[in-house]
């Protein structure tokens, strides 16, 4: 038996969707089939206003630039995360100040961010590991107390909820990813939320190039040119039409997602009741949303060893983040400050094939092949 860790989704008429743009009159961006699925993500979870990106990473991007970050300015945001968080404001040429997680689960430590702020920080960057919520209220008042922009990094977390509010509609700026492992998808792509008024113009100027080129066409600009820094961030339409026929599976997609993620959990219990392994946490404020599925384990070599076992059973297993404090690239930027939980959920984290279509006869192997690996 053969079980990829992922398998992206195709439903049949995704075949169609760039004949579907292009009888549509665009394959570019910004055209039909963007406004549609920019209309449904914001009438869905109430997002202010979206704007289609070729990846999170530029969302990101479009958030510093937003935000002001200037050279000097710090940003506070977790280690355990992928390189695209950091990127986006270190070239902007911010200082990274680097937060560890909460003890129990991989989400930001709002006691962390505390002890980092200083009159130079500038901005929070919040990262909701596994679509499962940080403490919003928490590192929203901290902001407000400190008159910080806040952006979440909602990567993993597309209909997903803190107290009933979709993740990436809570801060400032909300980030989001179409790369095919996530729980939609066009290839590549992204997506930026922005909730606060004052940026809603701006942000559609940066995203068309540093053009006022959307109102121009709306006719409400005479004259088309050069006003604002920006650049090629648009999402072409022809992705935007396979994304738009995944919304339209979104719920069966979703439906589907959280199955499997609530089979692992209730099969897998028992070994966290015999304190072999820890499964995820879901605290009362957050939802799951099918996005993956980890265990933690006790130390990295068995971590390692699980992985190579499964490996031989035919199953593609992985860890995750290397933290970005102790990277090749940074460690010797980094203050010397110990990230203990940061370094454990790098070190004994492995995440188990999670994908639609995930048949509950391989989710079986799977299960039995980590109890066999157990006795």
């Amino acid at each position: 038996m053969k079980i990829p860790f992922n398998k992206p989704y195709y439903p049949v008429a995704g075949l169609f969707s760039v004949p579907r743009a292009a009888i549509a009159g665009t394959l570019s961006g910004n055209g039909v089939f963007t406004k549609k699925c920019q209309q449904y993500f914001e009438n869905r979870f109430h997002f202010r206003k979206t704007l289609l990106t070729t990846s999170c990473s530029d969302a990101l991007e479009m958030a510093a630039i937003l935000a002001n970050i200037q050279p000097g300015d710090e940003v506070i945001m977790p280690s355990f995360t992928f390189v695209s968080t950091a990127n986006a404001f270190a070239i902007r040429g911010a200082k990274l100040r680097f937060a560890d997680v909460e003890h129990n689960i991989p989400d930001i430590s709002p006691a962390s961010i505390e002890e980092l702020i200083t009159p130079a920080t500038r901005a929070l960057v919040v990262v909701h590991y596994s679509g499962i919520a940080c403490d919003m209220d928490r590192i929203m008042k901290i902001a407000a107390k400190h008159n910080l922009f806040v952006v979440e990094d909602a990567a993993h977390s597309i209909d997903s909820y803190y107290k009933g509010r979709a993740l990436g509609s809570i801060g400032h700026f909300g980030t989001f990813s179409f790369h095919e492992t996530k729980n939609i998808f066009c290839g590549e792509g992204g997506m930026l939320a922005i909730n606060d008024n004052r940026f809603l113009s701006r942000a559609e100027i940066i995203w068309e190039k540093g053009t006022n080129r959307a109102a121009f066409y709306r006719g409400e600009s005479s004259t088309y040119n050069w006003v604002d820094i920006g650049s090629s961030f648009l999402l072409s339409d022809a992705l935007a039409a396979f994304l738009y026929i995944q919304l339209e599976n979104l719920d069966k997609i979703q439906s589907a997602r959280k199955r499997i993620w609530e089979h692992y959990y209730h099969e897998l219990k028992p070994l966290e009741e015999k304190g072999v392994l820890e499964l995820p946490v879901i605290p009362s404020y957050a939802t799951q949303n099918g996005n993956m599925f980890y265990c933690i384990l006790h130390t990295q070599v068995e971590r390692d060893n699980l992985i190579v076992y499964l490996k031989d059973k035919g199953i593609q297993s992985v860890f995750h983040y290397l933290p970005l404090h102790s990277s090749p690239y940074f460690h010797e930027k980094h203050d010397g400050r110990p990230l203990p939980n940061t370094d454990r959920f790098s070190q004994c984290i492995i995440r188990l094939p999670f994908y639609y279509g995930l048949k509950k006869s391989q989710i079986k192997y799977i299960i039995g092949s980590i109890k066999e690996f157990f006795n």
